[in-house]
Parts: structure tokens; sequence; C-alpha cells
């Protein structure tokens, strides 16, 4: 399976440049085109009062918007060296909301991780919860600091579920050239959970497969899971979104929501 365009979220926060570079990275690997996005909201005031405070409000957002698009273009063709074919789409607008809209050209979109300590990416930050349930795409989520990703040791956490299923299969171009991929099941049913007909798939694929069936986790599911990464010493975990609704894992918690936070490594998500 080919990866044809990797696109990537761009602001100005303080990891952005280091997520650009390793979109650009996967993209020079892949002989992918590489797509910078971004869209800045132009926070007007209320219609009321003197009108003309109002237009000249207006007027300085829509130039406050122009420059931080522009300065986030600059970011990314300064960034995106390595890439051997690049393109730049970018609107003043919602930013969450443009960028699932461009997606629809993209075999994967890179976001940035927001978690509690991760620092405010700004205006054109898109959360990459809320963009898994919009997106239809393959999402990959880039802790800050991250500028490389070598995906030769992936972990899969896998759960007999409709989100795993296609989380694996978009995963493909990743795990076909990866050297080790660990499939982890974990729970008290984990054996009832199909692991050798997913090993059996991924077989199929050439890939190379071992299989962890954690029937009693010592912490949480999404704790295992980063702790058996950093025992294989991975650096992609690959995983289904949101298995429960998402407003059930954001009030009572879930494995999305806590990989999301504060995953120390790069996680390619589905949903």
């Amino acid at each position: 399976m080919k990866i044809f365009n990797v696109m990537v979220s761009v602001d100005l926060g303080a990891a952005a440049a280091d997520r650009v570079q390793l979109a650009a990275g996967l993209a020079e690997r892949f002989g992918s085109k590489l797509t910078g996005v971004a869209a800045r909201p132009v926070l007007g005031p209320m219609p009321v009062g003197d009108m003309l405070e109002v237009e000249r409000v207006w007027a300085i957002e829509e130039r406050l918007a122009d420059e931080q698009l522009a300065a986030a273009k600059t970011l990314f063709e300064r960034e995106a060296g390595s890439a051997h074919e690049t393109a730049w789409r970018s609107t003043p607008g919602h930013p969450l909301a443009y960028l699932a809209g461009q997606a629809r050209a993209a075999d994967v979109v890179v976001v940035g991780r927001q978690g509690p300590a991760d620092g405010d990416p700004g205006p054109m930050g898109v959360p990459a919860g809320a963009l898994l349930m919009e997106v239809g795409r393959p999402v990959l989520v880039v802790p800050p600091g991250i500028e490389r990703l070598s995906a030769k040791r992936v972990v899969v956490a896998w759960k007999d579920t409709r989100e795993a299923r296609r989380a694996i299969h978009d995963a493909l171009p990743f795990l076909s050239r990866a050297d080790a991929v660990h499939v982890a099941v974990v729970g008290p049913g984990a054996d009832q959970e199909g692991a050798q007909d997913v090993a059996d798939y991924l077989s199929g694929h050439c890939v190379g497969v071992t299989t962890h069936l954690l029937h009693k986790p010592e912490i949480g599911v999404a704790d295992e899971i980063l702790r058996l990464a950093a025992r294989e010493d991975a650096d992609l975990i690959v995983m289904g979104a949101y298995g429960h609704s998402r407003l059930r894992e954001w009030v009572f918690g879930g494995a999305t929501r806590e990989v999301l936070q504060t995953t120390p490594i790069c996680c390619l998500m589905s949903h």
C-alpha cells in the first residue's frame, strides 16, 4: 500500500517545527507529497456600539490572521526541506474544520499531542481527539520534541473492534516496513480477541509478528501498552480510537484519552 500524501497540521506552537520535520521525513521515505495545512480564526468583536470601532478591530484581527498564516507557511517551508514535493493550504477560518476538510486528499494526517503539560499551540492548534472523530483518515499523533520516526519497532494495541481493524489496515504501509511488530491484547479476555487471526492477517502481508496476551494487567490498559512499547524499544503505537463514545471516554476515562494525553512516542490512530 502506498502513501501518496502526508498532510501535517502547522501552527506556531513550540512543537510545530519538529512535527513538520517528522512529516517531511515520512514523505521522503515513502516518496510522498508533503502538504502543510493551517487555519487561523478571525476573532471579531460583537457588532454592538460604535460600528467604526467594530470595523477597526475586525481589520486588525484580519491582518493578524494573515500575518500568522504567513509565518506558519514560512515555518513549513523552512522545516520541510527533506520532502521532494510540497504543497501548502491555508485559510482564515476554523483550524479543525479546515484540516478535516483538506484531509480528503491525505493518506495520513500528522498532528501534535496536546497533553496537560504540552503548552498552548495557540489559535491555530488542532486537537487530535476531535480530529479523529471527523477526519475519516488515520491520524499520527506526535509528542513534543520528536522530529524523526523510524517505525522499525511497532506495538499494535489490539481489541476486536471496528476501530482496531481499521487502524491495522491503515497502518500497513508502516507495518510492512517494520523490523518487529508486537500485537498486544490487554485484559482478562485477551485470548478471546482473535489475536492469532490478526497475526495471520499481518503475516499474509509479510509482516513478522509477536503476540502478547496480557490477561492480568498490573496497571491500566493505556499504561500497559505504553510500558510494553518502552520495553520493546518501540517508537510507534498503532491502535483504534474511541471504541466507546468519545463523550464517555472524556467523562469516565479510557485508553484513547490516556494515550492522546500521555504517549511519549508517536501513535497512529484510526476511528
